[in-house]
């Protein structure tokens, strides 16, 4: 029997703390997690997808630049006419 009215108010909260920190521990030591598989992919397919990587990044800067270009001598032009 509690000895202080409190002590039931301390023991709950002792109880959910210890609940708590079991739940957030569990999903880091549960074991029964399944791994996906090791999964191989072929060198080429990233070789590729890096060279249209770099092609794309090409183009936007390119068409990025010439946009630029063009609204600053559009600028230039209205500015100055």
């Amino acid at each position: 029997m509690p000895n202080h009215p409190n002590d039931v108010l301390i023991m709950s909260m002792k109880n959910l703390k210890s609940s708590i920190k079991e739940k957030l521990t569990e999903k880091y030591t549960n074991e029964d997690i399944i791994q996906s598989p090791n999964r191989s992919t072929d060198i080429n397919v990233l070789l590729n997808r890096v060279k249209l990587d770099h092609k794309n990044e090409a183009k936007k800067k390119f068409y990025f630049f010439t946009a630029a270009s063009i609204g600053l001598t559009l600028f230039g032009l209205i500015i100055f006419s």
